[in-house]
């Protein structure tokens, strides 16, 4: 079709495109290792036909286990839930995840799932062990299975902290992430921009500017857990 530049989402969808084309503009959202997955040589020029916006700063992670602690503190050991093939880039998450590990006192213990069908067998052995608890990355797969994992954290009873706000409208306990509404504004305006001469290459890949936290109550009432009234200050939402 040759259109004159292309919109991406998530890293699995950028690398299809970036197979089929080096020459269309692309701009994407969500994707988390642009470098890494060959999509752009550096963050400030990227230098190819690719440009767009991080899914978020890796150094969430730190801060996913903290919030955890904080809504569940008789957790020491957290799974740290991800699909290695569209998420390849998992050890960017799970480096900052074990360096504060320490400081909360938890053991991040790896959870990958393949196929769906996984996903009841990993996240149920899982919470055998006493005091668990459960962190999901940020990945197309879980995105796609959010229902699914929310539904199992909640069968197994198993405080969990999720990437994303659609977690959170399926029952998710606790969501901090970007604001999602803001990263396709945000990407519109470089579409805008390469539609009217600039090129992706010259147009600096960013990180979101807003984030966003927000607490399921009644999700917490029915694993047991009183969330902590400072918590609930904090957060930009609360479901009651």
């Amino acid at each position: 079709m040759h259109p004159d530049v292309i919109f991406s989402q998530n890293t699995p969808t950028t690398a299809t495109l970036h197979q089929q084309t080096q020459t269309i503009p692309i701009v994407f959202v969500l994707v988390s290792d642009p470098i890494g997955a060959g999509f752009i040589t550096s963050f400030s020029r990227p230098g190819g036909n690719i440009t767009g916006f991080l899914a978020m700063e890796a150094t969430v992670a730190g801060k996913w286990l903290g919030l955890l602690k904080e809504i569940a503190p008789h957790v020491t050991r957290a799974i740290f839930l991800f699909n290695p093939t569209t998420a390849p880039y998992f050890g960017l998450y799970l480096d900052p995840l074990k360096a504060a590990a320490p400081t909360y006192g938890v053991e991040v213990v790896l959870a990958s799932v393949r196929d769906a069908s996984e996903l009841e067998t990993v996240i149920a052995a899982n919470a055998r062990e006493p005091n668990g608890g459960l962190i999901a990355m940020s990945d197309a797969f879980l995105n796609v299975y959010r229902k699914e994992v929310t539904s199992l954290a909640a069968r197994y009873r198993l405080p969990a902290v999720y990437p994303y706000h659609y977690f959170f409208e399926v029952g998710g306990l606790m969501y901090y992430g970007p604001e999602m509404v803001d990263q396709y504004r945000r990407a519109a305006s470089y579409v805008s921009r390469i539609l009217k001469g600039e090129k992706p290459a010259e147009l600096p890949v960013q990180a979101p500017t807003k984030y966003v936290l927000a607490v399921n109550a009644k999700t917490a009432k029915e694993l047991g857990l009183d969330v902590p009234a400072m918590l609930l200050g904090r957060a930009d939402e609360v479901i009651e």
